[in-house]
């Protein structure tokens, strides 16, 4: 008996699309190894042998439309592959899912199995759906790098000011903050990081002869810069060094960031 699980896994080590996919193990009787045999036959070995080959590169594609942002990120195995006209024409086709399915795993689904069986011979490389998202908010702004290979979204209350919020996503991409405000760190993080900056100063000989309250005072101000150089707010603003990005866009006008990259 074919079941799922032994289509899902067989679609997975090939990239072959799912009705393929069946169609092969029922032939071949559930025999997985047999099926990809069949596959290879028919024509399909191409995506069956590149299937377990590394994604290193990749290409971002963000769109807006109709009040919301929609964003694909899909990797693949070259540079040249991720530059050319039909993996950009495919990331389109991605996007165009998200804009009609109700939620993002119901897109990725569906983009998956156009990509199995629509693009993976044609590109001739194996491809990972990293992301396809839909975000919605008051007033948004984004940014993908030259490269297409880095990008972000940036969601803000309204009356934010749109161009100074451009320019904060260009930031999220350049400076990578991990929360929007110092508190938002978490405690385990800083407990991990507070670790291993104690253990740093303990290996330090100058620090053999200081009192413990000096050195947990040091510590402190340690984690405070920790907390102040992770979040977005607290961060050097890359457009003007001399001014915090909270003091450009405003406290409490972020409401989520999104940085995209693999």
């Amino acid at each position: 008996m074919v079941t799922a699980q032994m289509i899902k896994e067989l679609r997975e080590r090939t990239g072959v699309g799912m009705s393929d996919c069946k169609n092969a193990l029922v032939e071949a009787n559930g025999d997985l190894e047999i099926a990809i045999d069949l596959l290879r036959k028919k024509g399909l070995s191409k995506a069956a042998k590149r299937a377990g080959n590394e994604t290193s590169e990749w290409r971002i594609k963000i769109v807006t439309e109709n009040g919301a942002t929609f964003v694909a990120v899909v990797s693949c195995e070259t540079d040249f592959v991720a530059r050319n006209d039909t993996f950009e024409a495919m990331l389109d086709h991605f996007i165009a899912i998200r804009m009609n399915s109700d939620s993002d795993v119901e897109a990725i689904a569906q983009a998956e199995e156009l990509k199995a069986s629509e693009y993976t011979l044609k590109v001739g490389e194996n491809m990972q759906i990293r992301t396809l998202a839909k975000i919605e908010g008051e007033v948004i702004a984004t940014y993908v790098h030259s490269n297409f290979k880095n990008g972000s979204v940036v969601v803000a209350k309204a009356g934010t000011d749109a161009d100074i919020l451009i320019q904060v996503a260009m930031h999220v991409v350049a400076s990578n903050p991990q929360v929007i405000a110092p508190t938002d760190i978490s405690d385990a993080d800083v407990a991990k990081e507070k670790e291993i900056q104690l253990a740093l100063m303990e290996q330090d000989p100058k620090n053999a002869s200081k009192p413990k309250e000096i050195l947990e005072k040091i510590i402190d101000g340690k984690m405070t810069k920790f907390r102040e150089e992770n979040a977005l707010l607290t961060q050097p603003f890359v457009v003007n060094p001399d001014q915090k990005v909270g003091d450009a866009i405003g406290k409490d006008s972020i409401v989520a960031f999104y940085r995209y990259s693999i």
